[in-house]
């Protein structure tokens, strides 16, 4: 009987122990697995959902840039964004705005998952390193490691879902009167594997790349580095019990966008031509209905960028700006508000400096 007491006694205080443990792991900010692996999903969905809501909301405008990207200068069809997005309606139809928008919310959202995960992630490494670098625990990431940060972040989710996007591109400029007609996403990169080749769903790859480091550096950067001024500031009217209303935190993601898709759009329009290269009827596509033959030939990122400018001029690298710009500045802050929106409704903590 004493021993079943002493037994009963070790295990009441072993129990405690572990409670105490537990207790102080959680104080220090350690998780365990399960509320680790719970924190990830509920980043992903929140990044996911963000991308897809974002994405839609701007769909025809989407389609339109990429159109304009890609036609040829000699035979245009699409003389600006209202022409265009009226051109498209009458002959496609309401459906004809949205055309490709399946597969890019197919795309995006994967994309949009992994980069939002991946920026905080690259962030709490980043910031660590430089804690230990400065010997100070207190030290917060300045413009600079946001901006690595959010390159990292940036090129993962591009190289991850890079496929997706080619064939994306492909579905979106074919019209009705198409010489060849991908039936959907999968039928699109079964397609290209079968003709093309495994290595033709990475066209366009290396433009994309280098054109995504500044291009989500700068958004993750100036979003991140704006909110931070914008509450140590404290503006009259614009920030609440610490926090930035949402008006305010669509503007932070509107000056994002706007300097990320400047600085980063003429690599965008070199990857689209890119990804037309090796397509069979491609060139009448982006020509007009097949009127004119022109070939689809670039050996590169470099040979591609010399011929559109030696042909077209330097102001071809920012062909469809304009619809561009209109599309991404309120997708970028949607993108942003969504995001951190979903993480509050899932009891996710947002601030990723902490």
């Amino acid at each position: 009987m004493a021993s079943e007491d002493v037994k009963a006694s070790e295990s009441a205080v072993t129990t405690i122990v572990n409670l105490a443990e537990e207790a102080k792991l959680a104080r220090e900010g350690v998780k365990a697995p399960s509320l680790a692996i719970l924190s990830i999903c509920k980043s992903l969905v929140a990044g996911g959902v963000a991308g897809g809501v974002s994405r839609t909301a701007v769909a025809p405008l989407e389609r339109m840039k990429i159109l304009l990207q890609v036609q040829n200068p000699h035979n245009i069809k699409y003389n600006g964004t209202i022409q265009g997005l009226k051109y498209i309606w009458r002959t496609e139809g309401f459906h004809g705005l949205f055309k490709g928008n399946g597969t890019n919310c197919a795309r995006i959202v994967p994309n949009s998952a992994v980069k939002f995960f991946s920026y905080e992630q690259a962030s709490k490494g980043i910031l660590y390193l430089y804690q230990q670098q400065t010997g100070n625990e207190d030290a917060q990431l300045t413009p600079l490691l946001r901006l690595g940060a959010g390159a990292c972040a940036g090129i993962i989710a591009m190289s991850a879902t890079y496929p997706l996007d080619m064939v994306r591109g492909r579905l979106t400029v074919q019209t009705e009167k198409s010489p060849h007609q991908y039936r959907g996403m999968f039928h699109a990169l079964s397609t290209v594997l079968r003709q093309e080749g495994p290595r033709a769903l990475y066209k366009g790859w290396l433009p994309s790349v280098i054109g995504v480091i500044p291009y989500v550096g700068l958004n993750f950067s100036v979003y991140e580095s704006l909110k931070d001024w914008l509450v140590k500031a404290r503006p009259s009217g614009l920030v609440e019990d610490s926090e930035l209303n949402v008006t305010t935190r669509l503007a932070c993601g509107a000056a994002a966008g706007t300097v990320g898709q400047t600085v980063a759009y003429p690599l965008d329009v070199i990857r689209r031509r890119m990804q037309m290269v090796g397509w069979k009827g491609a060139a009448s596509i982006v020509t007009g209905d097949g009127r004119s033959k022109a070939p689809l030939e670039y050996t590169g990122m470099i040979d591609a960028f010399r011929k559109t400018v030696r042909h077209e001029g330097f102001g071809a690298l920012y062909k469809g700006l304009v619809p561009n710009s209109v599309k991404v500045v309120p997708s970028i802050a949607i993108a942003f508000v969504t995001y951190e929106m979903v993480k509050d409704i899932l009891g996710v903590q947002i601030r990723i400096s902490d």
